[in-house]
């Protein structure tokens, strides 16, 4: 499947010489200007990478403290964000065009908390851009903001699994699972259904897209005998997990965080490109 490399927001400086027209020389000088610079644009992109701080669970909790008591953001109004990052990240990854599959079929597993609330609202935009999800939510939250999100998907007549299926099931009836089922806050071992979820995903074929945390390792040390996932989606700012991830993409999501907040907490956050709302990593 083919990816999307998405560009550093790094602008190339160009000189003009003499005018509008240049001669041969001017113009093998500006050709040969403009590789070094994009180059070094590469090069700098690369550094910035490098740079970007990888959270571990207290400071990331620290934060989304932050942002909902500091700044005054709402629980849903940053879970329709950090959704929308990730399905947009998973339409950069595994554009329409590229599935082997049709129709482009995805399934969305949702744990109980707020990850899981983040794939609802990433379902509903995947929706939107074309994809044919499915959803598996086998613990829903009492809360209205969890059913007002399910309500949603169902008026655009996603579907909702009442089981987990089989790997050769998912691998023969799916192009991409998005796996939102734990977050960072995730703490303690894994209960069922979820111990038997995560097993058959270790099983599948299929590309899995996990948000923000692939799901079941631990935050900060990662998990070598846990699913390992092709795309992972951070939010905010990557968590220490992502240094042990292996797979294809990674995107930054949730262009949202406030440069005072991203001083205070030195995140070296990289310039997202345009207006994109998410940034690629690798």
């Amino acid at each position: 499947m083919l990816g999307v490399r998405a560009l550093f927001g790094i602008g190339l400086l160009v000189t003009s010489r003499g005018g509008s027209v240049l001669t041969h020389t001017g113009a093998c000088a500006h050709i040969a200007s403009n590789i070094y610079s994009k180059d070094l644009t590469h090069r700098q992109a690369c550094t910035m990478a490098n740079t970007i701080k990888y959270l571990g669970q207290e400071e990331a909790q620290h934060i989304d403290e932050e942002l909902f008591d500091e700044y005054s953001f709402s629980v849903d109004q940053l879970m329709e964000l950090a959704g929308l990052s990730c399905a947009t990240a998973v339409s950069k990854g595994y554009p329409l065009q590229s599935l082997l599959k049709s129709p482009p079929r995805v399934l969305v597993i949702c744990g109980p908390g707020n990850n899981g609330g983040d794939g609802l609202v990433c379902a509903r935009h995947l929706k939107l851009f074309g994809y044919e999800p499915s959803v598996l939510y086998p613990k829903r939250p009492k809360k209205q903001l969890f059913q007002n999100l399910t309500t949603q998907c169902e008026k655009m007549d996603i579907s909702f699994l009442t089981e987990m299926l089989e790997a050769d099931v998912i691998d023969e009836v799916y192009n991409l699972v998005v796996d939102a089922i734990f977050g960072f806050s995730f703490k303690g071992a894994v209960r069922e259904p979820f111990g038997d979820i995560l097993s058959q995903l270790k099983k599948i074929t299929v590309p899995i897209a996990s948000v923000d945390i692939p799901s079941g390792w631990d935050v900060e040390n990662g998990c070598p005998d846990g699913i390992q996932p092709d795309m992972l989606i951070s939010l905010t700012a990557p968590k220490k997990a992502a240094s042990h991830f292996k797979g294809r993409y990674h995107f930054l999501g949730g262009r949202f965080v406030p440069p005072a907040l991203e001083q205070k907490y030195q995140l070296n956050l990289p310039q997202y490109p345009g207006t994109d709302c998410v940034h690629q990593l690798n």
